[in-house]
């Protein structure tokens, strides 16, 4: 890892650590991100965030087109684009034609990573969300990771990997994959601080992405419980700076951080320059709750195969 980026996969492509996210509830207006995705690349921002379920593709991809062609970058080489697979394209045959899809939502040749986006499996073709308790099925591992090692062969994406799998549903895929995932995308901060996990992915050569960060807030998963840490509060009164996205950053992982103000985008990139003591790294790590925020309870329903929170993150709660 250079400082401000991860060599992921076999061909060790550079990943920039810190991801402008492009996930809202509602989703952003698009000229609002379009503006936003611009304002970023000024500032230096060149890892981006997106997925079908945020309704975001079309928008970010006219983005960065305006961007090149504004001479901001100099070509499409120095951006960093990471979309996922949905859970209604995560069946064999599906896979590949979804990809080429967002492709063309992107208006990109290919994805610099391309995630699944959930363990979890729906009806194929509908694409309503909540998904319906009736429209999830069990996920086909093998083939739908197969199809995502297609994607790779083919070009269409530079590097593959999983987000929000759980131990478990990670060492599975592993025990098939030809090509093992980059990146598992989860949940990570202060409060959910992932240790399991992440000692699993580093032992595997797995790059941990962290989302939820700062916690979210004004997301229908979002939570006031880092902001309203007492430990977190010291450590920053007394640092002037953002602590949650600095933590996350010295414990090794890449980070997905969302913001449509050029304020807090500025803001969310002075984490490089300065450190934590050890003292304070050792509060962050024994005196703070741990309490996984994003349950993935909308994933889940007594129809489908994936019944309970424990079952989603098989006992990691």
């Amino acid at each position: 890892m250079s400082a401000l980026s991860f060599a992921i996969g076999s061909v060790s492509h550079l990943m920039p650590v810190l991801a402008l996210g492009t996930a809202a509830s509602p989703p952003p207006e698009p000229m609002v991100l379009k503006q936003t995705v611009l304002e970023a690349i000024k500032l230096g921002y060149r890892h981006f965030d997106t997925s079908p379920r945020y309704q975001t593709e079309e928008p970010l991809g006219e983005a960065l087109a305006e961007a090149v062609f504004q001479g901001l970058v100099q070509s499409r080489s120095e951006l960093f684009v990471t979309s996922k697979l949905w859970c209604a394209d995560a069946h064999g045959g599906l896979v590949v034609p979804a990809i080429q899809r967002s492709l063309k939502n992107l208006k990109l040749d290919y994805l610099d990573l391309y995630l699944i986006h959930w363990p979890v499996s729906s009806k194929p073709g509908k694409y309503k969300f909540p998904i319906e308790e009736d429209d999830f099925l069990p996920m086909d591992y093998e083939a739908v990771w197969s199809e995502m090692e297609e994607c790779h062969r083919l070009g269409a994406a530079k590097c593959i990997g999983v987000s929000n799998f759980s131990c478990k549903k990670l060492q599975h895929i592993l025990s098939i994959a030809k090509i093992p995932p980059s990146v598992n995308q989860v949940e990570m901060s202060p409060v959910w601080q992932q240790r399991k996990l992440r000692e699993l992915c580093k032992s595997k050569g797995i790059v941990v992405t962290a989302y939820s960060v700062l916690g979210s807030r004004g997301a229908f998963w979002g939570t006031h419980k880092i902001m309203e840490s007492n430990v977190l509060k010291e450590i920053a009164e007394a640092k002037g700076k953002t602590v949650s996205m600095r933590w996350a950053y010295e414990e090794g992982v890449s980070m997905v951080v969302k913001s449509f103000t050029k304020e807090r985008l500025e803001e969310n990139q002075k984490i490089f320059d300065w450190s934590l003591t050890e003292e304070e790294k050792q509060r962050i790590s024994t005196e703070i709750s741990q309490c996984r925020i994003v349950d993935g309870e909308v994933y889940i329903s007594e129809k489908g195969p994936i019944k309970s929170v424990t079952e989603m993150w098989d006992g990691e709660i």
